[in-house]
């Protein structure tokens, strides 16, 4: 499994991201107009911007903990909510009215999503375009009175020295925040849930690791239980993959929580090697549509994870309560239930 995902993800001439009847940017685009969005999106996550961005995710996350009820209970899933909604206004300049607002739209979201039905999720995609489109119509009018931040720099960003339109602000947009919303929240509950069953890694953590080890200890915790399932390719030509063969214009999943737990090439996927592990683990992707988020999403995680233990003396499973996982197609949790010490 992990070969034949690793490969189809390394050959997007064959197996194209162009899967979608609507504009992604760049995820569902391919060769040159991929790589030409795909810089204009990387300049968005920097080393620069990420370590300008990182006092003011800390914040949130101190901010956050300092709310919860400690000794008590929590719901690992829902604070991950929460967190991403704030840490990725935080980072876009908007809003933070647009709290509840954001949580209401993540919850339909999930339904829709687990409901397959299009009527549904095409419902809820609208409404999510509707707030976007407000905000940058603001930043329009505004002008050079805009706010200094990362939706407006889309606003007045060039392209091979024209505007971006709209739709392709919207689609950007739409990527970074309707997914990751839901994603952060995912890799919260099965972060915090994994160290309340593993006190010694927790005790490891909380020792003063480095922010690298504590970035790698996250990366493995994510490759055993998944959070990000798949994410879908169509065939430019016929191919075979592991035996079966694919017509052109086939639709298929490349199943990245299958991959990472393939035990011929983790061996007990289950067992905890951050280190040996990390070369293959697919949590992010892999090749030119590899997650391009993906500095902040570890910088976001990081963040809570460490605020969530600076908060406590130890997290741990709650015996009262019952844990539910997602359903497909999200992976990790629908409910995380912990107890806080």
């Amino acid at each position: 499994m992990h070969a034949h995902v690793t490969a189809a993800a390394l050959d997007p001439e064959t197996f194209s991201n162009a899967v979608s009847r609507h504009l992604q940017i760049p995820n569902g685009l391919d060769g040159p107009l991929h790589t030409t969005f795909r810089a204009l999106v990387e300049r968005c996550f920097t080393t620069e911007r990420m370590t300008a961005l990182e006092p003011a995710i800390h914040q949130v996350a101190a901010d956050l903990t300092a709310q919860l009820a400690v000794p008590g209970p929590i719901d690992a899933v829902a604070v991950g909510s929460r967190f991403a909604v704030r840490a990725q206004t935080s980072w876009l300049g908007w809003p933070a009215e647009l709290e509840d607002v954001l949580l209401e739209w993540m919850h339909h979201h999930r339904a829709a999503a687990r409901s397959r039905d299009r009527s549904r999720t095409a419902a809820v995609a609208q409404q999510f375009d509707t707030i976007i489109r407000s905000l940058i119509d603001l930043r329009r009018a505004a002008g050079g009175d805009a706010p200094d931040d990362v939706t407006t720099d889309l606003v007045h960003g060039r392209l091979e020295g024209r505007e971006l339109a709209d739709e392709e602000i919207v689609s950007i947009l739409r990527n970074w925040t309707g997914g990751d919303l839901g994603s952060m929240a995912l890799c919260a509950g099965v972060v915090l849930t994994y160290l309340a069953d593993h006190p010694d890694l927790q005790a490891r953590m909380r020792s003063g690791v480095s922010d690298r080890e504590f970035e790698a200890i996250l990366d493995e915790i994510l490759r055993i239980d998944d959070p990000f399932v798949a994410n879908r390719r169509i065939t430019t030509e016929p191919v075979t993959v592991g035996g079966r063969r694919f017509a052109a214009g086939e639709q298929d999943l490349l199943n990245w929580t299958a991959a990472n737990r393939d035990p011929r090439m983790f061996g007990d996927p289950d067992a905890f090697d951050p280190v040996g592990n990390a070369p293959y683990n697919l949590v992010y992707g892999i090749g030119k549509h590899v997650c391009p988020g993906r500095p902040l999403a570890t910088l976001e995680l990081r963040a809570l994870t460490r605020a969530v233990l600076d908060a406590t003396t130890m997290i741990e499973a709650d015996p009262g309560r019952t844990r539910e996982r997602e359903l497909p197609p999200a992976g990790g949790f629908a409910t995380a239930p912990l107890w806080l010490r």
